[in-house]
């Protein structure tokens, strides 16, 4: 007697015995470890971006694992509280303008439509930032980063007239937040219209793109 229990099935792996990493268990389903995790993730900040997009950030977290197709203790495991998803998600965002600001040819206007464009599908996102006191020192980063971002711009945009000049890349964070501020009682196209015409009424011109792009 080994002291090994075994199941009378054939082909059946013992009881006690450790599966091998990417190997079948029983019942068909692979393990597939790290790779697993990583799907999970990517999955959980998808469905993260379209239920605080639609419904804020204050939404049910099981609504977010639900939509990812995953287990609460998933969603817990890689973001053990709402505000590491809120910054994940954030994040890509703030990426995302980065990534425009490196482009070259890409100018204020374009970066400031992004921006907003990121503020139109997750109005939540804008409202914590304005909002947290005190500020996670994440979003306070996340928000310094989108400032340098604005800034690699505001030269040229000061040189041509196109802000007044003084302007900081502050000011321009403040802007966004004004324009934000006007998109959360609305729904759909209604908040491209009306952060078009927030711009408009700030005297900037902001080429704001029919997708964010993540």
């Amino acid at each position: 007697m080994t002291g090994v229990l075994r199941d009378p099935r054939p082909g059946a792996v013992p009881r006690g015995t450790a599966v091998p990493h990417g190997t079948t268990r029983r019942g068909g389903a692979p393990n597939l470890g790290p790779r697993a995790a990583a799907g999970n993730r990517a999955a959980l900040l998808a469905a993260a971006r379209e239920v605080f997009g639609s419904a804020g950030t204050g939404a049910p977290l099981s609504a977010v694992a639900k939509r990812a197709g995953v287990g609460q203790g998933s969603l817990y495991r890689h973001f053990p509280d709402r505000l590491d998803l809120v910054v994940a998600v954030f994040e890509e965002q703030v990426v995302a303008v980065e990534e425009l600001a490196a482009t070259p040819g890409a100018d204020l206007a374009d970066l400031l439509g992004l921006v907003t464009r990121n503020a139109i599908d997750s109005v939540g996102f804008v409202d914590l930032v304005r909002s947290r006191v005190p500020a996670d020192e994440r979003i306070v980063a996340l928000g310094e980063r989108v400032a340098a971002a604005l800034g690699t711009r505001l030269a040229d945009a000061t040189a041509a007239g196109v802000v007044p000049a003084g302007m900081t890349p502050d000011d321009l964070l403040l802007a966004v937040a004004m324009t934000a501020g006007g998109l959360s009682q609305a729904e759909g196209e209604d908040r491209v219209r009306r952060a078009r015409r927030a711009w408009e009424l700030l005297g900037m011109d902001v080429r704001i793109p029919a997708e964010s792009g993540r």
